[in-house]
């Protein structure tokens, strides 16, 4: 079993397994696997999953699933996972949600919750400059007037759903690619585990898509093979899908090809969504230039630049 505390972070714990169960909400009606949670005040427990190897197989699949996930939508840009009040963490970097809408507009969301909060802590620790500062600027005017405002993939534009439910950090290392036999046996055992602290009624537990990932047959099915990507860590909230899509490869991810080939076999992505993949990835360097600095910031800048 992994067990994580809240150390450092006050409701950090909380926020993630909120997350985790809203994104596993969307299970039932095909989305990605996510792995099961149990929680409490300051800590969360999670079954220990075995991260093997992605084949193409299971990243088509994974694709397909993300795709149903982001299609279960949220109710407005930078809406919180349901359940959750106040602001979210992506890391130690605060993350705003909104607990009300206020922008129908995705690009000056992003302008403004996503890139320009991280803007002046990336100045601090100097990853970024006055000249770079002037150009992260300067396509957050962009954002804000609307002119790289796109629709979202063809499930939720179809739907008439204007914003999706995003994972919210999906870099690489957030999807464990898990033989299924693995993942039931782990995540049946765990799911028949008690706490002492886990309240009473049992509300800890992940309710969402728990029958799948407890059943080998099921879940092979599911994934359409003998390898599921299971997503864990997220920072949840709505967005647009195309920003998830963007962070799993910013880092690498084996067969990403696939990953797009099995997302656009159920939802095809707007046109030219290749060209804006370095624009939805501008949120993810900074938040890396604001925590880590270094070539971050430059990498920030140069992306952001594309744009401008």
């Amino acid at each position: 079993m992994f067990r994580k505390d809240d150390r450092g972070i006050p409701g950090s714990t909380a926020l993630e397994a909120t997350g985790l169960r809203w994104l596993a909400d969307a299970m039932d009606d095909g989305g990605a696997a996510v792995v099961p949670v149990r929680s409490g005040r300051g800590w969360l427990e999670e079954p220990q999953l075995n991260d093997r190897r992605c084949t193409p197989k299971a990243a088509f699949s994974f694709g397909r699933a993300l795709a149903h996930t982001h299609a279960a939508g949220a109710s407005h840009w930078g809406a919180p996972p349901q359940g959750w009040e106040g602001d979210g963490w992506m890391g130690r970097a605060r993350l705003p949600l909104r607990a009300k809408a206020w922008t129908d507009s995705w690009g000056e969301f992003f302008a403004t919750d996503r890139i320009m909060p991280m803007l002046a802590p990336a100045r601090d620790n100097g990853s970024i400059d006055r000249s770079g500062a002037i150009v992260i600027e300067k396509l957050c005017e962009r954002l804000r007037d609307g002119d790289f405002n796109h629709s979202q993939p063809q499930l939720l534009s179809q739907a008439g759903t204007p914003v999706a439910r995003l994972h919210g950090d999906l870099w690489s290392g957030n999807v464990l690619w898990c033989p299924v036999g693995d993942v039931a046996r782990s995540c049946k055992e765990f799911l028949g585990e008690k706490t002492a602290d886990e309240p009473q009624d049992g509300a800890a537990i992940m309710k969402g898509g728990a029958a799948i990932m407890t059943s080998a047959q099921q879940l092979e099915a599911f994934a359409g093979g003998p390898v599921v990507g299971v997503m864990i860590d997220p920072a949840a909230h709505g967005g647009h899908a195309e920003t998830d899509l963007a962070d799993l490869g910013l880092f690498g991810q084996q067969y990403l090809d696939s990953v797009y080939e099995g997302y656009q076999s159920v939802s095809p992505l707007e046109s030219y969504w290749s060209e804006r993949v370095g624009l939805h990835r501008v949120h993810m360097l900074i938040v890396h230039a604001m925590l880590f600095g270094g070539g971050y910031g430059y990498e920030t800048v140069q992306v952001a630049r594309h744009y401008v």
